[in-house]
């Protein structure tokens, strides 16, 4: 149960602790912040509404545990994190509990969501004593004009402190997936997690604690973002912020200033059916893509373009399906549950009532009990309606009908958003084509969007993003260069 046994010295009272200098505590606010679970849509847990002097704090004590950290082998540093992970998963039951309780996550997935996150870390363990423990040789007579008089080595430097955000709908992997590359690196970490998913993540934060971490290297900040957001953010002493979530990480890319930016932002990923696509696997993915964990995924499947000669088989062979999906509570691992929160489930609404009174034709009925809302395709979708371009976060998917590849391709790359994209056809030379021809960060090929295995490349342009993700580019983005320079009297060549 969350809060108990192993986990018993995050709690106090009713309220749970923030984490610093290798402590759980309690804010001298004095005041605390409500998580309301979106099922019962009543106060679940309560979390710490802590201060900006002990966000001072953390960031002072970070940077001086930062400093010895660098210096710790980096056999050790991967030693630690397999202990953290081998934790996560002993450990999933009561993660998972609270996946289930904040956010409405589905019981088995919110247990593989630990599960993965433990993987992640052990991975990125591997890699960064891989790819850390390379450096580079270069002489300079490589340039024109240059004797072989200078010897440079390059190796990989920690940043400092990385500042780490993520969202509610992944807030143990998408911590993971920040922590895990920021420590192997030689970085300190200062966490703040999303409300929605906040008592998750401390859960997960008290894992790298028993791990045996030094004191003051992780620190997780709970809050009230419109207090310690934005003053975490442009905090001096900040340098890097990795960010997943929505329009916020724009407004936070205006004030970072001078620290380096890895940013997902969302998208509106679109899925172009083919006329030769096999319609059985476009619409077994569409379900999949588009429903899992009720579309509250950056990857989701947000509106299908599907060719004319085609679109009518495939509506009737998703509508067939999305009868048998299941609607409820996430404790009875239905396959659609509560949206996050009561303002996410009106946002959702006024989409499917603009597209009703612009004359979308509804495959179902639109229903809605609370932040329940039940699986919704919207056929017949035009680009005037709302639902064509902004990302639902919900269990409602919009199709257009197009009469070329071409119009698809525009509709996609017409949008402010590019994260992923799919494209379904049996002709591997099209897909390809269109790959290139679409903006967005990834295409799957005949397959819905997803972002992983954890190791593959993530990454969005235009607004879904700035820089890369997956645990090989984010262990580079949260270093940098470091140069030495021999300079010899004398060019020195190969003797004989």
């Amino acid at each position: 149960m969350a809060g108990s046994g192993l986990f018993a010295e995050i709690i106090d009272g009713d309220v749970f602790k923030y984490y610093a200098d290798g402590e759980w505590k309690k804010s001298s606010s004095g005041k605390s912040v409500a998580i309301v679970n979106p099922t019962t849509r009543k106060t679940q847990y309560k979390v710490q509404a802590c201060t900006q002097e002990e966000v001072n704090k953390a960031m002072e004590i970070a940077k001086a545990a930062q400093k010895q950290w660098s210096k710790t082998p980096l056999w050790k540093r991967a030693e630690l994190l397999h202990k953290a992970a081998a934790l996560l998963k002993e450990h999933k039951a009561p993660i998972a509990e609270c996946l289930v309780k904040e956010i409405a996550k589905p019981a088995k997935d919110a247990v593989t969501e630990v599960v993965r996150s433990g993987d992640l870390v052990s991975y990125c363990a591997e890699e960064g004593v891989r790819i850390l423990g390379e450096g580079k040789f270069l002489v300079s007579d490589s340039f024109p004009g240059n004797e072989r008089t200078k010897y440079c080595l390059t190796s990989k430097i920690p940043l400092g402190v990385i500042l780490a955000i993520p969202p509610f709908n992944y807030p143990v992997n998408l911590a993971v997936s920040k922590i895990a590359p920021a420590l192997i690196a030689g970085n300190s970490l200062v966490l703040k997690p999303p409300t929605q998913g906040a008592v998750a993540a401390l859960h997960m934060v008290h894992c790298f604690h028993l791990a045996g971490f030094p004191k003051g290297l992780i620190s997780c900040i709970t809050g009230k973002g419109s207090e310690i957001g934005d003053f975490l953010t442009m905090h001096p002493g900040v340098n890097c912020i990795s960010f997943t979530g929505g329009d916020t990480g724009i407004a936070i890319s205006k004030k970072a200033g001078m620290v380096p930016l890895q940013m997902e932002l969302g998208g509106k990923d679109a899925c172009i059916v083919l006329e030769d696509a096999d319609i059985d696997l476009v619409a077994a993915n569409i379900i999949k893509g588009g429903f899992s964990y009720s579309g509250q995924r950056c990857t989701a499947v947000k509106v299908v373009l599907a060719m004319e000669s085609i679109a009518d088989a495939l509506v009737e062979k998703v509508k067939a399906k999305v009868v048998k999906l299941t609607v409820g509570p996430p404790e009875d691992d239905c396959d659609i549950t509560p949206v996050v929160t009561e303002s996410s489930a009106n946002f959702i609404e006024g989409l499917v009532m603009d597209a009703k009174k612009k004359g979308a034709t509804f495959c179902q009925e639109y229903k809605r009990e609370g932040n329940l809302i039940w699986p919704l395709l919207l056929d017949n979708v035009r680009p005037d309606m709302r639902i064509a371009w902004e990302e639902p976060f919900g269990p409602v998917l919009p199709v257009i009908r197009i009469s070329s590849v071409e119009e698809g391709i525009h509709h996609c790359n017409a949008s402010n958003f590019g994260l992923q994209g799919c494209v379904f056809t049996r002709d591997i030379n099209k897909a390809i084509l269109i790959s290139d021809a679409m903006e967005t960060g990834t295409v799957q090929i005949n397959s819905a969007p997803a972002r992983g295995p954890d190791h593959f490349p993530f990454q969005g342009l235009k607004d879904s993003g700035i820089g890369s993700q997956g645990i090989t580019n984010s262990i580079n983005m949260m270093t940098k260069v470091k140069t030495t320079v021999i300079n010899l009297p004398t060019p020195s060549y190969t003797m004989g």
